[in-house]
């Protein structure tokens, strides 16, 4: 059975943008739970994402509080291909990994992926990420996209978190060796 906080988080947009305040939606959907955060942070959800929690907390809707942002008509990153030169700060600020591309090489971002949170703009040097408008989704189409966003930034994550063990490891034996070869 899902707890409150991961039904709340189901309610969310995914987009992990961070404007609520809170590092994603999981955090903020914790946040409202323990009652930190009220429902009407959250831009990328406006009106829809705030009477879907107030309904599901059976508590009265409020606006969007204008301190966290505005409501935006769904947008995508688009890379101008010839400007990017390639230094991959898109790619680690990216929270759902929609941006492909290597160092030194052109970026694209794979838009069908893309949650629209404009992570990536302020880590351009260059200025060479703009905001699209993409076609407006029905309600189940929007929830689809979220779980499929969700489960992106989640494997995201995880591969993260793997990375670091394995970054971790790899110190520790490259210490014991180093130990070890002093000892002799």
């Amino acid at each position: 059975m899902m707890t409150v906080s991961e039904q709340i988080n189901a309610l969310l947009p995914q987009t992990q943008c961070g404007q609520c305040s809170y590092k994603g939606c999981r955090p903020y959907a914790e946040a409202i739970a323990e009652g930190n955060a009220d429902i009407n942070q959250c831009p990328p959800g406006g009106d829809d994402g705030i009477h879907a929690l107030a309904a599901f907390l059976d508590v009265p809707f409020k606006p969007l509080n204008p301190a966290f942002g505005v409501h935006k008509p769904r947008q995508v990153a688009f890379i101008i291909e010839q400007d990017c030169i390639g230094c991959v700060k898109c790619l680690a600020a990216c929270p759902v990994d929609a941006i492909i591309g290597a160092a030194k090489f052109m970026h694209t971002v794979i838009a069908d992926e893309c949650t629209g949170c404009e992570l990536c703009i302020a880590p351009c040097p260059v200025d060479c990420i703009v905001m699209e408008a993409a076609d407006e989704l029905d309600v189940l189409a929007k929830r689809e996209k979220a779980d499929f966003a969700k489960r992106r930034f989640e494997a995201r994550e995880l591969r993260k978190l793997q990375e670091a063990a394995e970054k971790a490891e790899r110190a520790r034996l490259k210490k014991a060796a180093l130990l070890q070869k002093q000892s002799v």
